[in-house]
């Protein structure tokens, strides 16, 4: 793969990545409540995801057992924001995936049910159709897995197993005929409500931003002066992409940074799913879209600012004896830094602001 992703011999196929009207479709559909799709004749019909200029359509992934459908993908909505789906009635999905904070939480590490938080920050739920391995640590190989996993933590929704988190969805008259309208008649399983969530998950996408325009349209204006000295910067001196390339600025791989190796407790990260010494420290690339959004940053959460995380990468990480030996010091200048940062903010994009919670759940 092409690191060093200009666009120039990609226009052509990209000139057809558009999402021009697909945010007043969006809202259309996330208009229906849950009584509404139990009637409604579109239960069934085929969900078209419409991805934006810069995105590559083809690296979006559904998989052939769950397509995408309307009434899935609304379920999925009212599961997504639904708090009755914890042990006391206090966390939803959107808890700590917020909207308005493009689907992260702005903390360091997330609170999940009685006030508990656990070690890592929420990653933003944007544009995970374009990828495989979810997590920091990449312990869900698929979004399905992802969308349950939270459930049966005793961190988080407090579950102490699937199970329970079944057993309580069925108690709700309108889920269980909500299911049966969209899997077939049957009992609710843990695998339907994965596929439900993980549906509407792939709704939620970033693309279009002022950095597409510009490099795929050649919209001169589309970007500042110091944003265009800033993808310069990305794609040379401060080797940004190495690791941030790709449609979605993600090699989809892990990596040690030297994040954690201060003195504190080192988060084993990639080590706990693989036992590989070599991944000790290693947690997954994130994308870049809406990045000037989704702080706080790294799987800690512990820099407040793109330009602490820039520093960070300046000085070479913190050394360890698993450092990624792509990690080196940049010696970049502060007008550098300034220009860099300019660069991720035009990653600001579009295509997902259309969500709204319900006002209403199954009963």
């Amino acid at each position: 793969m092409d690191n060093d992703f200009h666009v120039e011999d990609k226009v052509m196929k990209k000139q057809s990545m558009r999402m021009w009207g697909v945010s007043g479709v969006l809202a259309g559909l996330f208009l229906l409540s849950g009584e509404a799709l139990l009637t409604s004749a579109n239960a069934d019909e085929a969900y078209e995801v419409k991805i934006p200029l810069g995105l590559d359509e083809e690296g979006f992934k559904v998989p052939k057992d769950n397509p995408l459908t309307k009434g899935k993908v609304e379920l999925g909505r009212l599961l997504f924001f639904d708090k009755r789906l914890s042990a006391n009635n206090t966390i939803a999905c959107a808890s700590c995936h917020i909207p308005a904070l493009a689907f992260t939480d702005g903390q360091p590490v997330s609170t999940g049910i009685h006030h508990l938080q656990g070690g890592r920050s929420a990653p933003t739920a944007i544009n995970r159709g374009f990828s495989a391995a979810q997590f920091w640590d990449g312990r869900a190989s698929t979004l399905e897995d992802q969308s349950i996993g939270p459930f049966a933590s005793p961190v988080e929704h407090g579950f102490a197993n699937h199970d329970e988190l079944v057993a309580k969805i069925s108690t709700f008259a309108g889920y269980k005929k909500l299911f049966a309208k969209v899997f077939g008649a049957g009992n609710i399983t843990k695998e339907q409500v994965g596929k439900a969530i993980a549906s509407f998950q792939r709704t939620l996408i970033s693309g279009n931003s002022p950095f597409d325009r510009f490099d795929y349209d050649g919209d001169e204006k589309a970007i500042s002066e110091s944003a265009k000295r800033g993808k310069k910067l990305f794609f040379d001196k401060a080797r940004c992409n190495l690791c941030h390339f790709g449609t979605n600025f993600s090699d989809e791989k892990f990596h040690n940074i030297g994040i954690g190796w201060g003195g504190e407790a080192v988060d084993p990260g990639r080590y706990n799913v693989t036992k590989d010494v070599k991944e000790l420290g290693a947690f997954k690339t994130p994308t870049l879209r809406e990045i000037s959004r989704t702080a706080p940053y790294m799987h800690d959460g512990r820099f407040a600012t793109l330009e602490q995380v820039i520093e960070h990468y300046n000085k070479g990480g913190v050394k360890n004896p698993f450092l990624d030996n792509q990690v080196i010091e940049l010696n970049l200048t502060k007008s550098e830094v300034a220009d860099l940062v300019a660069m991720l903010r035009s990653l600001e994009g579009e295509g997902w602001q259309h969500v709204k919670a319900p006002t209403e759940f199954p009963q």
